[in-house]
């Protein structure tokens, strides 16, 4: 993997933006979120979203989506791309990628959850995307774009070099049913934020950042996705969980079995998504949110204590399957300061 990966050139307002669906072709079942993402973008952003043809086609294979995603990179029209939604597939369209194309043709990408695996694969082509903002999620949010959110994407959109990233002072709880209208009608539920929490902060660590959705990343294990433990040494390690909520002993296995692999230990520093704690299956009040949240906080700690016992990390960062959410330069510089409790990465 490059040391020293390249940042594609940025979109400006008024540039065209490609709208991709590379897992679950979320705007074929759910369009309300989908349609106000694309107008945010519009409206609030300046960008013109493109829409490929298996962005709203529910069960386009992986080769077709491949294509729109080919389709999206070589058209130099096309400024930036962006997911609409993650999935649970994406695994499968990975084979169909053409390295050469992607590499010759370098476009921020900008996705999360399963588009970890385009995330990972763009980085080994040496090209920096980027973990958050899919039009669904975060621009189709009910009522605004969160402003932690909205300057976070901007500074990667547009702006570029380094941000210092802001720790959220409240936190999204309970979710509306998206085929509800009056959903997008109110505010979304809240609470506060309890800041993030620093494990060994007792230096300051710059690297390349790698790494998404853990679930994600386990399945890519499983499969020989990943590169050998080596090439990640000095790197800054990144990890969130899904609305599927896997329990803390999950947790602790996926950490567990990236540990014995020997990749742990590589990484001189760990960020960890605030957990989403709340899901239509797992309704839980505040206090058993809490409670989901702290035990797994319990798992990630043990497995440091186990296999990287000189990691520092820090939890509950804003990024990942949260709210707000802040964009993490996939393959971009984050700088973690420990002494100072800053975290600042490179757009």
């Amino acid at each position: 993997m490059p040391d020293q990966p390249t940042y594609p050139p940025r979109p400006r307002p008024g540039d065209r933006i490609a709208i991709v669906s590379p897992g679950f072709a979320g705007p074929g079942a759910f369009p309300l979120p989908h349609e106000l993402g694309l107008r945010r973008l519009r409206e609030e952003f300046g960008l013109e979203p493109v829409e490929y043809p298996t962005t709203r086609r529910l069960g386009a294979t992986p080769a077709e989506r491949a294509a729109d995603l080919h389709a999206a990179f070589a058209d130099p029209t096309i400024a930036a791309v962006m997911a609409t939604l993650g999935g649970d597939d994406q695994i499968t369209l990975v084979p169909h990628l053409d390295a050469a194309l992607l590499r010759a043709h370098p476009k921020p990408f900008f996705g999360y959850s399963d588009n970890t695996n385009l995330l990972d694969f763009l980085h080994r082509q040496g090209i920096v995307a980027y973990h958050g903002a899919s039009v669904m999620t975060q621009l189709g949010r009910p009522h605004a774009v969160h402003p932690l959110t909205a300057a976070s994407l901007r500074a990667a959109l547009f702006e570029g070099g380094a941000y210092e990233l802001t720790a959220a002072t409240d936190t999204g709880t309970v979710q509306g049913r998206w085929e509800d209208p009056a959903t997008f009608d109110r505010a979304p539920a809240v609470e506060p934020a309890t800041g993030w929490r620093w494990h060994r902060p007792d230096r300051v660590v710059e690297g390349t950042g790698w790494g998404g959705n853990l679930e994600i990343l386990h399945w890519m294990a499983a499969a020989d996705r990943l590169r050998p433990a080596a090439e990640y040494a000095g790197r800054v390690l990144f990890l969130e969980t899904s609305e599927e909520l896997p329990s803390a002993t999950e947790v602790f296995r996926m950490l567990r079995n990236l540990g014995e692999r020997g990749l742990l230990r590589r990484f001189p520093a760990l960020l960890v998504g605030r957990a989403t704690a709340w899901s239509f299956d797992h309704p839980h009040d505040a206090e058993a949110r809490a409670r989901y949240r702290a035990d797994q906080h319990a798992a990630v700690l043990r497995a440091l204590d186990a296999y990287a016992p000189g990691t520092m990390a820090v939890l509950d960062v804003d990024l990942g399957h949260t709210e707000p959410q802040l964009v993490i330069p996939y393959g971009g510089l984050i700088r973690v300061d420990g002494p100072a409790r800053r975290i600042t990465v490179t757009y």
